[in-house]
Order: structure tokens, then C-alpha cells, then sequence
């Protein structure tokens, strides 16, 4: 069923002709591809961003000692104001040119991380986190750059190339991150991070041409405001619940006036004449079952790098008795001046933790964080290529398939880091496929009049997804603390090491993960769209 009878009418076309956006028919296969490696690595900035400061989480909190657990919403913010920015620039993009939207949202990124790498103060680093988390759009708009300039033969490849960039940026940005933050501080990530946007930049500018479709839009900045609040507040609820006290009515508050808030954003958003998230378009179940699909398949890609960055770089238990013991000892020896034996210093944890292997960064990135980027990076493109040949739903299904093997894996398995690398080997193919299926079903679902809302929904779907699952993530891991008890002489006290987590806050996590894999993959198997060759759009064009 095509979704014509929910497009806009062709007065909304600023172009004589509906179908004239620009494309490349014409073009050389070489200026093609260089357009489409252009476009990928100008949205690496999204993926980059994600893995280097996940996996730089642990060394963060040197900085920013008071926020606890809380230091993982420097990774949650984006998808929170991704998912509010997302719909209004991929509806801007539309009106105004998607080379102009694109460029706009590494601009912001560029800001965003000059004021990361300045700033000592946690809001200041929230404020230019939420800067650049306006580049997620860049990953909607390039969507919208490929439909229109590409020749439909290579769109399904195109958006399977972005998804290679994606494991492309999962194999390099923990070797660079590691590189930088070993050797310099954190803030050298955010330092590279900038500079990448303002080498790149020109490169679109001279290489990437504009497209000519133009639709004439109306902008929903209410409904912007009421997406954005709505999931703050409840994902805070999520995130704080336990400490605030589940039932207690000042936490349910929270939650009670998130939910209303994103009742009401949907009751406007049904109301007003071109809102930022069509929910017309969600009576067609090619575009409802995607982005279903995809709500409850993104949360395992973000959880499982953020754990494994966390895990393999905290010390085993012998290295943190060490580290609390040293630590007692030297502040004996600042108090009193006097050096107290260790042996008079005992240290146990309660509860004590499986896992652990001290690495650094680097360490990280080389034995666990490369290996997956590089054949989802692989992949990617495969996947793509499946998508033109059979559809894109059966590259969807076996990134489920996949995705749900290496879930149960991490529920089941004991800890250790070789056992975790090959699950994660296999999260990375379902990436890969993941990553190329979404967007293929989404540009068959619609005309192109109507990609940059949709690609905006499955862009706002994405970020939403994430951002769920890392807020459970926080607090189920801010739940189940690791708590020093310390003995000197008789004397005790109790000490909450941060950023150490119980086994049993990692194992919630990823039950939970799993349990949204497997609902995606009932999806993926139930929808009856993408059961035909992907076309690029042109089996919805005029």
C-alpha cells in the first residue's frame, strides 16, 4: 500500500517538476562514489562521538568526581536532543536544501565540542554535549542527500555504506580515543572530534552538490518543546528512581508530567497542519512496523559497547583492594604524617564483582572495541547489497537473529574479556545489517515528498530507543553499587567506589536489552513490507 494518499499536494513543491531533485543519472561512477564517501564520513561525527566518549566514561570522572553514574548522560543527552532536533532539521532540510541542513549540524557539532574540550563545569559540558548532539540529524539528512542526488540503482548500496562508516568509526574511534586519552587527557578526543568537522567541511562544500526538491513547510516548534521535556523527564524518572523512591509521589511526578507531555505532544501533533512527526503516516504499517522495529532493536547497539567499555577497564577485585589500599595509606600518611603498613589494612567488597581486567583505553580498544567496527564496517555494504536483491527485510531479520545470539550470550556466559569479544564480533554483523535495513525500508515506504519527515521519525525512533535503554542502564548499574567496607586497627568505614558495579546491575541490563532484541525480531519476521527488492524510492515515485 503506497502512502500517496497522505502526501502533501503538489503545490507544496516549490520544483515545476515533482520528481526533479537533482539526480545523478548522468554522472560518472567516480564522482558518484567520491560524493557518497564524502557524505558517509561527514556523518562519522555521530558514531565517533558515541564510541570515543562511552568508552572515555571511567576517565571522566577524574574531572567530574560529584556526578556518580550520572556521568553517562554526557552519551544520553544525544539522543535526547537528538530526538527533539532530528524531525525539525530533517523538515528544514526539505524547505531549505539538504546540503545547507547538513552542513548547519557540523557547525553545531564543531561548537559543541570546542566548549567539551574548555570546560571543567558538568553543566557547561552538558550545554556543549547538547550542541552537538544536533549532528544525529546529519545521519537523516545524508539519507535525504542520498535519495535525491544518487541514481536509485545505488541508493540501497549508499545507505548500506553508511552503515560500514558506522563500523567504520566502531573499529577506529577507540584506537584513536584510547591514543589521545592515554596520552593526553579526555579532552583531547573533543579536540580531534573538531577538528575532523573542519577538515571535512570544505570537502562537502566543493564536492557534494545541493538538491533541487524543495517542500514548502511549517515548523512545530511546540511540539519540538513538547517531545524534548516530555522525555526528559520521564527518562529521568527512569534514570533516578531508585534513589528518589519509585512510589514516592515527588519521583511519580516526574514521570506522570513526562508521559502527559508526550500524550500531548502527540495530540498536537495530529492536530497541527504540518507537524514535526507525521502521525498520519503511521496508519501505514511500513512505516509503523519499521520504526516499531527499530525502537526496540537500536537499544542493544548502544548498551553493549557502553558495558564492555566499563567492564574490561575497570580493575579486577586484586587491583581495586590495591587501589582502596593505597589509597587509605596515603591519606593516613597526609593526616598524621606517618606511613601506615598495608597489612593493617583490610579491604573487602560487598558485593564483590566477576569481572575486570584494568585495561586502559587502548587496551580497550585493542582487544575487544576494533574487532566488531570492523566487520560491521564490512558488512554494512553486504547488507545493502542483500537489501537491493531480496529487500531489506531480510537483512533486518538477520541482524535480529544475530543480535539475539549474542544477548542471550551475554546473559548466559560467566565474564571474560575473549568470551565478550567473540559475542561482540557478532553484535557487529547484526550492526552492520541493522544499520542498512532500517533506511532501505523507510525510502521504499514513502515518496520522496515526504522522506524528510519519515527519515526524521526514524531518525527522533533511533534516539528515543537509545536513550531508553541507557537511561534503564544507569540506574539499574546506580542500583547495584560496589560498597568498599575498610578495617584499620579496628577502625571501620564503608566507601562506594565509583563508577564499580555489582555483576548484577550488568546482568538486568542485559536482560533488558535482550528482551527489546527479541521483540524486534518478532517484527522484523511479522512486516509484509521489504519483501521485495529495495528500489531506492522508486517504486513510490511518481
Amino acid at each position: 500500500m503506497s502512502t500517496t494518499e497522505t502526501s502533501p499536494p503538489p503545490d507544496h513543491l516549490d520544483s515545476p517538476a515533482e520528481n526533479d531533485t537533482g539526480r545523478l543519472d548522468g554522472a560518472s561512477r567516480l564522482r558518484i562514489f567520491t560524493i557518497l564517501v564524502v557524505i558517509v564520513l561527514y556523518t562519522e561525527v555521530v558514531p565517533l562521538q558515541y564510541t570515543m566518549v562511552s568508552a572515555a566514561l571511567q576517565k571522566m570522572t577524574k574531572t567530574f568526581t560529584n556526578v556518580g553514574g550520572n556521568i553517562n548522560w554526557a552519551v544520553i543527552i544525544l539522543g535526547l536532543v537528538g530526538a527533539a532536533a532530528t524531525p525539525l532539521i530533517g523538515k528544514a532540510s526539505d524547505a531549505w536544501g539538504k546540503k545547507k541542513l547538513f552542513l548547519a549540524t557540523g557547525l553545531c557539532f564543531f561548537v559543541g565540542c570546542v566548549i567539551c574540550a574548555l570546560t571543567s563545569n558538568w553543566t557547561i559540558f552538558l550545554i556543549g554535549r547538547g550542541l552537538a548532539a544536533l549532528s544525529i540529524a546529519s545521519q537523516v539528512v545524508a539519507y535525504g542527500l542520498i535519495r535525491d542526488l544518487i541514481p536509485r540503482k545505488y541508493i540501497p548500496l549508499g545507505v548500506g555504506m553508511i552503515g560500514a562508516g558506522l563500523g567504520f568509526s566502531g573499529a577506529v574511534a577507540p584506537l584513536i580515543g584510547g591514543f589521545l586519552v592515554d596520552h593526553f587527557e579526555w579532552r583531547a578526543m573533543f579536540w580531534f572530534l573538531a577538528a575532523f568537522t573542519l577538515v571535512l567541511t570544505p570537502l562537502v562544500m566543493w564536492i557534494v552538490p545541493e538538491t533541487k526538491l524543495r517542500v514548502r513547510e511549517r515548523f512545530d516548534p511546540f511540539g519540538a518543546i513538547l517531545l524534548s521535556a516530555g522525555a526528559l523527564f520521564t527518562l529521568l524518572y527512569l534514570d533516578n528512581g531508585q534513589t528518589w523512591g519509585w512510589g514516592r509521589p515527588s519521583a511519580l511526578a516526574w514521570l506522570i508530567v513526562g508521559l502527559a507531555m508526550l500524550v500531548l505532544f502527540v495530540v498536537v501533533e495530529f492536530r497541527v497542519s504540518r507537524p514535526i512527526m507525521d502521525m498520519k503516516l503511521l496508519v501505514n504499517p511500513k512505516v509503523s512496523l519499521t520504526l516499531l522495529m527499530t525502537a526496540f532493536g537500536v537499544g542493544i547497539t548502544a548498551v553493549q559497547p557502553l558495558a564492555l567499555g566499563y567492564m574490561t577497564q575497570t580493575p579486577n577485585v586484586d587491583g581495586l583492594r590495591e587501589s582502596v589500599t593505597q589509597g587509605v595509606v596515603a591519606q593516613a600518611h597526609q593526616m598524621t604524617g606517618m606511613t601506615l603498613p598495608a597489612n593493617l589494612v583490610h579491604v573487602s567488597f560487598d558485593p564483590s564483582y566477576t569481572y575486570g581486567n584494568g585495561f586502559s583505553m587502548l587496551g580497550y580498544a585493542l582487544h575487544v572495541g576494533i574487532w566488531a567496527g570492523l566487520l560491521g564496517m564490512i558488512v554494512g555494504p553486504f547488507a545493502g547489497a542483500m537489501a537491493r536483491r531480496f529487500g531489506a527485510r531480510i537483512p533486518a531479520i538477520l541482524a535480529f537473529t544475530i543480535l539475539t545470539i549474542s544477548g542471550v550470550g551475554f546473559v548466559v556466559f560467566h565474564y571474560s574479556w575473549i568470551t565478550y569479544l567473540v559475542l561482540y564480533l557478532l553484535a557487529g554483523i547484526g550492526f552492520g545489517c541493522f544499520y542498512a535495513a532500517g533506511p532501505n525500508l523507510i525510502i521504499d515506504a514513502v515518496p520522496q515528498e515526504q522522506q524528510g519527515i519519515s527519515a526524521g521519525m526514524l531518525g527522533v525512533t533511533m534516539s528515543m530507543g537509545s536513550a531508553v535503554c541507557m537511561a534503564i542502564t544507569t540506574a539499574l548499574l546506580n542500583n547495584h553499587p560496589v560498597k568498599a567496607h575498610i578495617d584499620v586497627m579496628g577502625h571501620s568505614s564503608v566507601q562506594t567506589i565509583p563508577q564499580v558495579f555489582a555483576d548484577r546491575g550488568y546482568t538486568l541490563s542485559f536482560w533488558v536489552v535482550l528482551a527489546t532484541t527479541i521483540v524486534a525480531l518478532i517484527v522484523a519476521v511479522a512486516m509484509r513490507h521489504g519483501r521485495q527488492p529495495a528500489t531506492g524510492g522508486e517504486a513510490v515515485a511518481d
